[in-house]
C-alpha cells in the first residue's frame, strides 16, 4: 500500500519528537543512576583549625559573652555578680543575638583563661572569649588617573551584556560607605544615584553607616559604582543594591562582636551577599557561628585572606563557610602582599603598587578623604581588601542571572576560574600594556604549586584556590548564555541560510519551482538568529541585540534559558497562526522565523547553555545540565526545521 507524501512527512516528525522524548528520558534515567555529587568544599590541611593567636590581636582588657538566645538584660545582670565583671548588650542588635561584651579585671593572661572557663561553664552560655580585633585589608597609595585594567582582566564588559546585578543585595561590612549627605559627611559624586538598602553603624550603634576612613566607600565602589553615567569609574555590579554596615572605626580598626552581630544582621536582612574586606589573626568562635548562621541563611559570605604575605590565611577568611579571596596583580600573578593557604578559594585583581612601584597598577574608585571626610577623589588602592569585592559583585551578577542559592554561585565561581600564567591577561591591550611593566619587578610567587602545563595539583592551588576570578566562565559554568564573537554569533545565521537550501533542495520538484526566496524569508531568519542586529547601527543600542531564543534574560532573567524561547513553540505557534490566515507575508515571515530558531538551537546546543524547567538541569548542576539542554536544542532545532519544511510546501496563493 503506497503512502501519500504528507503522510511520510507526518511520521518522520513523529519518529523525530518521540525519538527525542526518548533521549530525554533516558538521561533522565542515567542522571538518576550515575549523577555524581556537587564539588565538595576542600578540607583545611591542619587536623585542626588554629587557635593561637598573640597578645596584639586583642582588645585589651575586654571579652565578649554571648549568652543564650532569650536571655535578657535582668537576667544576665544576675548572673555577672558571680563572676565579678559587668557586661552589656554589643549593640541595639544585641537584644536578639544576647551577645555581651565587658570590660574584666585579669591582668594576666591565666587569668583571663581561668574567668573565661568559669564563664563558659555556666548553662546559659553559649560562648566566651577575648575580644578580638579585627582591621581593614588594604594599603592605600595616591590617586592617578583613571585606568581600570582589573574589570578587563575578569571579562566584565561581555559579562555585562548578561546580567549587571539587579535585584541582589550585597552588604559591605567595612568602614562604612559615602553613601549619603548627613552633617559633615557627603555621598561621593559616583555612587549618587547608587541602590542602597538600608544599613546600621554597629561602632557608633545608629542607623547611619556613614563612611569616616575612605576604606568601605573604595570596596563599595568596586562592587556598584555608578557606570555609563558620565562620571568617574564604574563597578562590577552596577544595578546591584548596596547594604552599608559600619563596624570598623575611623582608624580602619574594629571588634570581633560589632563584625559577629553586623554578620547575622545582613543575613537577617536580606543580603544575599556579604563582602568583609577586613581581618586578623585570632579565631573567634562567636564570628565562626556568625559565619555558619548567615551560609545557613542562604547568603554567599566572601572574605580577604589578608595581606600578611605569608602562608596564613585570616578570619574570617579562614572559617568554614566563608569564600576567601587572595589577591593577583595586573601579571596575574600572586600579589607581593597577599595571604595565602589552604582555605583560599580563589584569587581576584588586588593591584601590586608594592612589587613595581607603580601607581595604576593598583584599584582605582572613588571615595572620601581620610583627612576631610566631605571630599572625595579617585584613589588607587592595593590589597586582598580590594579583590575580595571584585568577587562580590560577581557573585551579584550571578544571582541575577538566575542562580538558584549560594551553592550554585560558589560551584559557578570555581567552575569558570582561569588557571594563573595561561595567556589569559594577554586579552587586551590594556591589560598587556599593565603587565608588561608588572612584570618587570613582579616575583613569580607561583612557581612552587604550578608545574609547566599550568595545571594545580589535585585541581586547587594554596595561592589561587580554584583559580583566578573570571565573570564570562562563572557565567557559563552556570549554564548562562554569554554574548561570542561576531563569527560564533553569526554561525546561527549561517546554519539557519544552509537549513534554507536543505528544506527547498527535499521539496518536491513542482513545489520546489513554485517556491521562490524572498526578503522576507531571508529577514525573519537573521531576526531569530541574530536578533536586532541593526540597532546598535542606528546609534540605539540594544539589550536584544542577540538570538530570540536569548531574549527572556536580558528581559526577565532566569536561571538558564528560558524553556518556551528555547524550543520550537514560538514557530509554531506563528505558523499555525499564519497557516489559518492564509497570510503569504505571515508564512515567509514564519518561514524565516522557523529556520532562524533551528540554527540557533543548533548553536546553544554545543554552548554548554543550560534549559530552565527540564529535570535537574539546573544551573551549575554540571554536564548532565548541558547534556539533557543540548538533546532538547537539538530536538526542538529538528521540530522547527520541519516545521520550516512544511510551510515551504504550501502553496505561494494559499493553503495546499
Amino acid at each position: 500500500m503506497s503512502l501519500s507524501t504528507a503522510s511520510v512527512r507526518a511520521r518522520i516528525a513523529s519518529v523525530v519528537f518521540f525519538a527525542s522524548l526518548t533521549a530525554l528520558a533516558l538521561s533522565f534515567a542515567a542522571s538518576l543512576l550515575f549523577g555524581g555529587a556537587p564539588e565538595a568544599e576542600l578540607e583545611p590541611a591542619q587536623a585542626a583549625i588554629d587557635r593561637a593567636f598573640s597578645q596584639e590581636d586583642l582588645v585589651a582588657g575586654w571579652i565578649a559573652v554571648d549568652f543564650a538566645d532569650g536571655v535578657d538584660k535582668a537576667r544576665y545582670d544576675e548572673i555577672e555578680k558571680s563572676w565579678g565583671i559587668d557586661v552589656e548588650f554589643n549593640s541595639a542588635a544585641s537584644v536578639n543575638t544576647a551577645l555581651t561584651i565587658g570590660r574584666v579585671p585579669a591582668d594576666t593572661p591565666e587569668a583571663l583563661d581561668a574567668l573565661l572557663d568559669k564563664i563558659r561553664a555556666h548553662p546559659e552560655v553559649e560562648h566566651a572569649e577575648p575580644l578580638f580585633r579585627y582591621a581593614a585589608s588594604f594599603v592605600p597609595d595616591d590617586p592617578l588617573f583613571e585606568k581600570q585594567w582589573n574589570f578587563e582582566m575578569i571579562g566584565l564588559t561581555r559579562a555585562w551584556d548578561v546580567s549587571r546585578g539587579e535585584g541582589v543585595t550585597v552588604a559591605v561590612i567595612d568602614t562604612g560607605v559615602a553613601y549619603e549627605d548627613r552633617d559633615e559627611f557627603r555621598a561621593v559624586p559616583d555612587l549618587r544615584g547608587a541602590r542602597f538598602a538600608p544599613g546600621y553603624d554597629f561602632v557608633n550603634d545608629d542607623a547611619h553607616a556613614n563612611d569616616d576612613h575612605g576604606h568601605g566607600t573604595h570596596v563599595a565602589g568596586t562592587i556598584a559604582q555608578r557606570t555609563d553615567n558620565g562620571e568617574g569609574v564604574a563597578g562590577v555590579a552596577f544595578e546591584a543594591t548596596l547594604m552599608p554596615i559600619k563596624v570598623l572605626d575611623m582608624n580602619g580598626m574594629g571588634n570581633s562582636a560589632d563584625i559577629a552581630e553586623a554578620i547575622r544582621w545582613a543575613a537577617d536582612h536580606g543580603a544575599r551577599v556579604l563582602n568583609l574586606s577586613l581581618g586578623g589573626g585570632g579565631y573567634s568562635k562567636i564570628m565562626a557561628d556568625a559565619v555558619a548562621y548567615a551560609a545557613d541563611k542562604g547568603a554567599l559570605v566572601v572574605c580577604a585572606a589578608g595581606n600578611g604575605g605569608r602562608a596564613k590565611v585570616e578570619y574570617p577568611a579562614a572559617y568554614p563557610g566563608a569564600l576567601a579571596v587572595s589577591a593577583i596583580g595586573p601579571s596575574g600573578r600572586l600579589a607581593s602582599y597577599s595571604s595565602y593557604g589552604p582555605q583560599v578559594a580563589i584569587s581576584a585583581p588586588g593591584g601590586d603598587i608594592r612589587a613595581s612601584g607603580v601607581a595604576e597598577h593598583g584599584i582605582l574608585q572613588n571615595t572620601i578623604r581620610r583627612e576631610a571626610v566631605g571630599q572625595s577623589h579617585y584613589a588607587f588602592y592595593q590589597g586582598t581588601s580590594m579583590a575580595t569585592p571584585h568577587v562580590a559583585g560577581v557573585a551579584a551578577l550571578l544571582f541575577a542571572a538566575g542562580a538558584p542559592d549560594a551553592d550554585a554561585v560558589r560551584q559557578a565561581l570555581f567552575q569558570g576560574a582561569k588557571k594563573p600564567r595561561s595567556g589569559i591577561f594577554d586579552a587586551s591591550p590594556r591589560v598587556a600594556q599593565v603587565k608588561s611593566t608588572a612584570n618587570a619587578s613582579a616575583d613569580d610567587t607561583s612557581a612552587t604549586e604550578i608545574g609547566a602545563s599550568g595545571a594545580f595539583a589535585g585541581g586547587r592551588s594554596i595561592r589561587h584556590g580554584h583559580g583566578v576570578l573570571d565573570a564570562i566562565g562563572a557565567l557559563k559554568a552556570l549554564g548562562i548564555p554569554v554574548d561570542r564573537s561576531p563569527g560564533v554569533r553569526f554561525a546561527a545565521l549561517v546554519l539557519a541560510l544552509a537549513l534554507l537550501f536543505l528544506a527547498r533542495l527535499t521539496l518536491p520538484s513542482d513545489k520546489r519551482r513554485a517556491r521562490t526566496v524572498g526578503l522576507t524569508i531571508v529577514f525573519g531568519a537573521a531576526i531569530a538568529s541574530l536578533g536586532l542586529f541593526f540597532m546598535p547601527w542606528i546609534g540605539c543600542p540594544s539589550r536584544l541585540a542577540m538570538p530570540m531564543v536569548r531574549w527572556p534574560l536580558p528581559l526577565i532573567g532566569g536561571a538558564g534559558m528560558n524553556a518556551v524561547f528555547g524550543s520550537a513553540l514560538i514557530p509554531f505557534v506563528l505558523g499555525f497562526f499564519t497557516h489559518a490566515g492564509r497570510c503569504r507575508l505571515g508564512r515567509e515571515l514564519a518561514i524565516g522565523l522557523s529556520l532562524g530558531f533551528a540554527g540557533a538551537l543548533l548553536v546553544e546546543a554545543f554552548s554548554g547553555a543550560t534549559i530552565a524547567l527540564l529535570p535537574f538541569a539546573t544551573p551549575g548542576s554540571g554536564w548532565f545540565a548541558a547534556t539533557i539542554s543540548a538533546v532538547w536544542f537539538v530536538a526542538n532545532a529538528c521540530l522547527s526545521f520541519l516545521l520550516a519544511r512544511a510551510l515551504m510546501g504550501v502553496p505561494e496563493g494559499g493553503r495546499r
